[in-house]
Parts: C-alpha cells; structure tokens; sequence
C-alpha cells in the first residue's frame, strides 16, 4: 500500500511539471524521425541560437523513439549547454531537470527520478516564477520554441508562450527574433501587411547579427519589389565563409535566386558550398531543390538531359540521407517525370508511394495531391487526376495541397463541362473545414 501511494505521490509530481514529457508531443510520433534530423541540421556550433533547447527536444525526440540511452546522453548534454553559455540564467535549468525526472521514471528508477524532482523544487525556491498560475519566462520561451517545431496546429500556442515570456524579459532579443520568425512563416510566399514587415524591419536593427533573421528581411524586401540582388549575393559569401546550418539562412538564399529567376547563380552557388563545408549534410538538400527549381520552371525548351540525370543523382543522395522525408521521394519523381527516359520510373515511384500503409492522412493527402498534378500534366489523364484530387481533398488536414486540390475541383466545377462534376459537388459539398 505504501509503495503504491508513494508511486502514486512520485506520478502526480511529475504531471506537475512543465516540460516536453507533458506538452502532448507524442501525437507527432510519425514525425519525429524527420523531426529529429531538422534538429541535427540547426548545427552544434558554440553561440548556435537555442543549442541547448535543441539538445532536449531531440532528448524527448529520441525517448519517444525509444532509444533511451540516446534521450539521456542528449538532456545531459543540453544542461551542459546551458550551464556554460553565459546568455542563460538557472531557470532555463527547470525544462532540463524536469525531463531527466521523467525519462528516469520511464527507466523505472524513482530514486533518481525524485533527486532531479529535489533539483526543481531548489530552483522554484530560488527563482520564483510572477505568479502560482504563470510559468518562468524562460520555462514559455523554451516551450514556444519547441511548439514552433509542430507545425501549423501548434502555432498559435507557440505565439502565446512567446508573447507571455517576452512581456516579462523585453530585454531578451532571441526570444522576440523567433516570433517575429514565427509570425512571417505564416506567409509563405505572400508579402508581408505593412505593419508586420516594419516589425521585422525593427527587428533586424536589434539583433544585427543574426544572418537568418537579415535574410529574411532581404527575401521580404525582394516581395515588396525592391531590387535585392547585389545585397543577397555580399550576404552568401558571408554565409559561405562559416559553418553552414539550417539556421543560417542559405535556403532562402537560394530562394531569392530563384525568385529572381537566377536557376544558374543559385545552382552555381548550391554546388560549391558543400565543396567548401563537405560534411553538412544539409547543403545537399538545398542543390537537389535547385536543381529541381531549374527543371521545373526551365522556360525556354526541355531541360538537358545532363541537368535532369545530375538532379536525381542528387535527390537519391538526399533520400539516402534523409528516407524519412517523404516531400524528397516526390521530388525525385517529379524530376524523372521531367524526362520521357524516366517518366514510366515516376510512375513506379508514385505507386510505391500509394501503396505504403504507414503514412499519416497527411502524408497521404500529399502524395494525392502530387499524383494528381503527375496524372495531369505527363500523364495527360484528366479523369484518375481529377479523382485524386477529390482524394485528397476529402482528407480533413490544413495544408497546401488540400487547398490546391480542392481549388481544381473548384475551378472544373466553374466551367461546368466534366462528367464528373457531380461527384465532385458532392466532394465539395461534404468538406469539413
């Protein structure tokens, strides 16, 4: 009886505490081997913003996984992080500590479980947080930063945690950089209002350091019209002359090149920096998807056949790196499709794709979605597109390619004049937003 109780008191302290163990972050379990490896690319360089923030989530990453030994070297390598980074005060200590409580309870060790427990009562006594119903600001900032990592649906819990943490620290300049970064992802390929684009403008003159946060300011200047080309290209070779992470900046580099229609420059530059940093593997991805931007909007006649063969050899590298990526197994066939050589291997591609039983609804609305742009535009199957894109519609998840979707059923709907327009009526009819 007395051991249940204590087991029961050990249970109820642990569901008390604020870390990842209790932000209902097992949902994504399907995303989090793809999780992992975006937290391995941020890099491990001293100063990295949020070193110590990434080693725990990829702690939590890799128990959920279950490599437990791994979730244990990693939480003890980011309290090192954080106790030697002069930037972070004990509070951020509480996270940490919190999830060494849980992952040694999860290994059934209580005793060792109840002395990290010891360790986060000492820290609440040192460091009070504002109020019994309001959490550090360091405890909100480390879990906005983690929600921002969980897509759309986590979004605008991750902007309340910043918002909260950054009214009780305004000093913190990292924490107001990742919100505005936050708030500006949401519009993709949009031009920011005015009033957001001089928050970000603000922004970059208080963090003037931080490359990724310029290079987004410079891609939204480009959106608004202003000609940034000359600005771009000093800003990549300041890129280049340092390890390059993803927080870098250099993918959306490339994408002001791309915007810009410049397919060569950004090829050219894609090309030489894993030349100049060999073993990040990220660099990798950035030249497939050049050399898929060049493929994919080539203007004037069909791309050679030399650039298609170097952009699958390319997107084959990348998938051995990263198979858990499903986005770069469909770039591989969007490429082959590009090529009569190669279009009967997208098709395979594309029906091992549908064929797979372990993907999430929207991983299958991706690949619906794809295949139906595939079926129409090389396939010239009006019918089997058009059913795909009722497929993929009808899976309930917010994402770019539900709404493409269901804008060419829409749009087939307007003109009035396909057999099928009845099914897709009801298609439409029944959507649930």
């Amino acid at each position: 009886m007395r051991a249940a109780q204590s087991q029961s008191s050990l249970e109820s302290q642990l569901g008390a505490l604020q870390c990842h163990f209790t932000r209902s972050l097992e949902g994504s379990r399907s995303r989090l081997p793809c999780l992992l490896k975006q937290l391995e690319d941020i890099g491990t360089e001293e100063g990295t913003p949020w070193l110590g923030h990434s080693y725990n989530l990829q702690g939590f990453t890799q128990w959920a996984l279950g490599s437990a030994q791994d979730a244990r070297t990693l939480f003890s390598r980011a309290a090192e992080t954080l106790e030697k980074d002069p930037r972070f005060t004990e509070p951020w200590l509480l996270v940490n500590y919190s999830n060494l409580a849980w992952l040694r309870h999860h290994q059934g060790e209580p005793e060792e479980s109840r002395a990290y427990l010891a360790k986060v009562s000492a820290l609440m006594e040192q460091h009070s947080p504002p109020s019994q119903d309001q959490l550090h600001p360091e405890v909100n900032a480390e879990k906005a930063w983690t929600l921002m990592k969980f897509g759309e649906e986590r979004k605008q819990e991750a902007e309340e945690s910043f918002q909260s943490a950054i009214h009780r620290r305004p000093d913190m300049v990292e924490w107001n950089t990742s919100y505005m970064l936050l708030k500006v992802r949401a519009f993709k390929n949009r031009p920011l209002d005015d009033e957001l684009f001089d928050k970000l403008r603000e922004a970059t003159r208080l963090d003037p350091g931080n490359q990724y946060l310029s290079i987004q300011y410079l891609y939204d200047r480009s959106k608004r019209g202003e000609d940034v080309k000359d600005e771009v290209r000093e800003l990549a070779e300041k890129v280049l002359e340092n390890p390059i992470s993803s927080y870098s900046g250099w993918k959306r580099i490339l994408v002001i090149y791309r915007d810009y229609h410049l397919y060569d420059e950004a090829i050219g530059r894609a090309d030489e920096a894993p030349r100049r940093h060999p073993d990040q593997r990220y660099l990798k991805t950035c030249a497939a998807l050049c050399y898929k931007w060049k493929i994919t909007y080539f203007e004037e006649r069909r791309p050679e056949q030399r650039l298609i063969e170097q952009a699958i050899r390319l997107h084959q590298q990348v998938i051995g790196l990263y198979p858990e990526l499903l986005g770069k197994r469909i770039d591989l066939a969007d490429v082959k499709a590009r090529s009569p050589e190669y279009l009967d291997q997208a098709e395979e591609l594309y029906q091992e794709l549908l064929l797979q039983t372990d993907l999430e609804p929207a991983g299958k609305q991706m690949v619906y979605n794809c295949y139906a742009r595939f079926l129409f535009f090389h396939r010239q199957n009006r019918e089997e597109s058009i059913r795909y894109h009722m497929r993929a519609a009808e899976i309930p998840c917010k994402s770019f390619f539900r709404k493409n979707s269901i804008t060419n059923l829409q749009k087939i709907m307007e003109r009035g004049r396909d057999r099928l327009c009845g099914e897709i009526q009801e298609v439409l009819s029944n959507l649930s937003d």
